[in-house]
Formats: C-alpha cells, structure tokens, sequence
C-alpha cells in the first residue's frame, strides 16, 4: 500500500470515528435530556434503542468514508471550494453559505425520502428507519446502508460546487446533527409560540416530522417545509398522543 493510499484510508477511520463519536455524544446527550424532561417516554424501547445505535452506526461508517477522503484532498491536494481566510468572501457570504448548503440539502433529502416511500425503495431499504416506533433519539441516523449512502454524499459533493468557510461548514453540520436529531426523540424542544408562529411556518420541528412518522406519507422535507408545500404533501402537525403505527 502506498504512503498515500494509506493517508487516505486513515483519513477515512478517523473520520468515522468521528462521525460515529458525535452521533454517541448528541444523541446519547438528547436521550439523557428526554429522561429528565419526558421520564418514563423510552419505557419498554431498550431493544429498539440497541437496534438504533447499531445500524447509525453503521451509517456513521459510510458517512465518515467520503468524508475523510474529502478531508484528505483538502488538505493535501486543494480539493473543494472550503476556504478559511475570512477574507476571501465578504461577510454576508457566510450566513448566505450555511443557508445554500441547508437548501441544497434539504432538496435532495425531499426528493430521496419522498423515493423513498415508493414501495419498492421503502420495502428495501427506508423500513429500517420506520422501524423505530415510535422513534428516539437515538433514530436520526439508523438507516438502511443504501439509505444511508444517499444522505453520505451530500456535503461531501456540495463543498466542490458551493465555496463555504471552514467555519461555516462546521455551523451545517452542527444544524444538521441537532436537527436529525431532535426532530425525532418524541417530543418538542422548541417552545409553542415558535412552533404554531410565523418561524415553524417555515421550519421543521418534531412537530412536523412526528406526522410523518405517524402517518408514513407527507412532511418529507428535512430543514425546511418549502418543498412539502410547494409540492402539497405538507400535511401539517403531527401529535404526540398519536403514536400508531411509529
């Protein structure tokens, strides 16, 4: 193996090491805080929690590969559009950036979850994620490795088309890990005002994607309810009362 064959696969096991580390630590923090906010809502869900974290991480596996190969290049060769002089972009360019990204991001999600629940693509692979009934903190990332593959190669393909500061790439994936996560532990984190007013009008929340898991159909989206509405499969907000089917 050469010397930079091996760089590369280092690369690569570290940054699945770190992806899976982050997916314990936020996930497992969101599980502690649904015990002291919501005891007793995990009753009765040890297996489905074992069976959670065991196939996230396996995900984290295959979002940490095209990562860490990312990583490699961009230290190494140049590769992508990540800068980190401040500099090199005027200010407004950063909030602007870390929405592009959530955007991009968000329209693919919608696009792959809505395929998704095409019966043949569900039976397949989206079932594993459904499986969690209802769903945890630990659920964000417990995907079907064919799943998981679709979500893996976002970032890494938008940091060579979307110039973005190394910082503010970190602030998306922040979002995107707490997001993943608190949409689906069972309960709201936000406050009602935001919730039910102008924002959560225009965001999602666990709200919106309980109705998703409640019902298997409509609120695809993941960041943002444009696409749903655009696309009339915004079916509203879900309750957490109504737990039938996960």
């Amino acid at each position: 193996m050469t010397s930079t064959l091996a760089a590369i696969l280092l690369s690569a096991i570290t940054m699945t090491l770190i992806v899976g580390l982050r997916y314990l630590a936020t996930s497992g923090f969101f599980a502690w805080l649904t015990g002291r906010v919501k005891p007793g809502l995990y009753a009765r869900l040890d297996a489905q929690m074992r069976r959670e974290i065991g196939w996230s991480l396996a995900s984290a596996g295959i979002y940490g590969i095209p990562a860490g190969i990312v990583a490699w290049g961009w230290r190494n060769e140049g590769w992508s559009l990540i800068y980190t002089d401040i500099a090199a972009y005027p200010l407004w360019y950063l909030p602007l950036s870390i929405f592009l990204y959530l955007f991009a991001h968000d329209t693919w999600f919608y696009w792959t979850h809505r395929l998704m629940h095409r019966p043949w693509w569900f039976k397949l692979a989206h079932a594993v994620h459904h499986d969690s009934r209802p769903p945890t903190a630990w659920a964000a990332m417990s995907f079907h490795p064919w799943e998981a593959l679709t979500g893996a190669v976002v970032i890494p393909a938008l940091v060579f088309l979307i110039p973005i500061h190394a910082g503010a790439l970190l602030a998306v994936l922040l979002i995107m890990t707490v997001m993943g996560i608190t949409n689906h532990m069972g309960w709201e984190l936000f406050p009602r005002f935001m919730v039910n007013g102008l924002l959560g009008n225009f965001l999602i929340t666990a709200t919106h994607h309980q109705k998703h898991h409640d019902v298997y159909r409509g609120n695809y989206g993941l960041y943002f309810r444009f696409w749903d509405k655009m696309c009339g499969t915004d079916i509203g907000l879900g309750s957490f009362g109504e737990r039938s089917r996960g």
